[in-house]
């Protein structure tokens, strides 16, 4: 397994396995599935709702907990200081673990942008009182993150954002570059990516990537994958079929050239395919996350 050492010195597996849309009564077989394969990092968040079975994966698996790193999100309806240590509370008893490996702010929420600074607040202490190794962001943009570093006294290990083929974000990897906060990337594959103008286009039917595909006898999705590692990026693609679980693992016996690498990085075509980050309110996305 490859891994990435994050600004504060913590080793994080660079692939992991995400449960994002997930049904809570698929997590768990998906996790064990996932550990079998050789998965050491899992990646949930409370606002998925699965946090309870991806811990009774963990639980059932004879790996030591030291060698998972587990890493899971506070949703934007449990920001402010107190609110984001209940938060943080609440998802390490639904995964049963009395510390967390990476703790995150699931969005920046503009409108109310004090209690995202307080959220991450609630993070730098969880991170002094030692029950999180690591602390971070998840889609926050260059100006969120400019706020963001203005005034915190720890810089986010990770920005966790939507980077695929077809949309790369790079001023904002790039400014995580330059602060040394690794870009994570969520929908590393891209699949079908419907945008907010009702259309739609698959990276996994990309025609210069199934080339690539086959010149290195692998798949789209393990090309795709393997640009995101060779540039530097962690990536955490979902699954729960044991078969395409397997095979998103099996990405560290090639390698990209720098001209592959090139051709990829020329397909983006700079249109979101998630919510646009500067519109994510509490009245829209606001959801109560439940004690247990």
């Amino acid at each position: 397994m490859m891994t990435f050492t994050l600004n504060n010195g913590v080793e994080m597996p660079a692939l992991g396995l995400g449960v994002f849309q997930t049904p809570p009564e698929e997590t768990r077989a998906a996790v064990e599935a996932a550990l079998r394969t050789g998965y050491r990092h899992i990646d949930t968040a409370a606002a998925y709702g699965n946090e309870r079975e991806v811990g009774e994966a963990l639980k059932a698996s004879d790996i030591p907990r030291e060698d998972v790193f587990v890493e899971t999100k506070i949703w934007i309806s449990d920001y402010g200081y107190d609110q984001t240590l209940h938060g943080f509370d609440k998802s390490a008893g639904k995964l049963g673990l009395d510390q967390l490996d990476l703790l995150i702010l699931h969005q920046a929420l503009p409108s109310e942008f004090d209690k995202t600074l307080d959220a991450y607040r609630a993070l730098e202490t969880l991170l002094e009182q030692g029950k999180v190794r690591a602390i971070g962001v998840s889609n926050f943009m260059v100006d969120h993150l400019t706020r963001l570093l203005d005034v915190a006294q720890v810089v986010p290990t990770v920005n966790q954002i939507e980077v695929h083929p077809y949309f790369q974000q790079r001023e904002v990897q790039d400014f995580g570059t330059e602060h040394g906060i690794r870009t994570q990337a969520w929908s590393p594959i891209g699949g079908i990516t419907f945008y907010r103008d009702g259309s739609h286009g698959s990276t996994l039917d990309d025609e210069m990537i199934g080339a690539i595909a086959k010149a290195h006898n692998k798949t789209p999705a393990q090309v795709m994958l393997r640009w995101h590692l060779q540039e530097g990026r962690s990536v955490i693609p979902k699954s729960t079929k044991p078969q395409r679980i397997a095979e998103n693992f099996d990405v560290f016996d090639f390698e990209l050239s720098d001209e592959e690498l090139r051709r990829i990085d020329a397909l983006d075509t700079g249109r979101r395919g998630g919510p646009e980050p500067e519109e994510i309110t509490l009245e829209a996305f606001g959801r109560d996350i439940p004690e247990a």
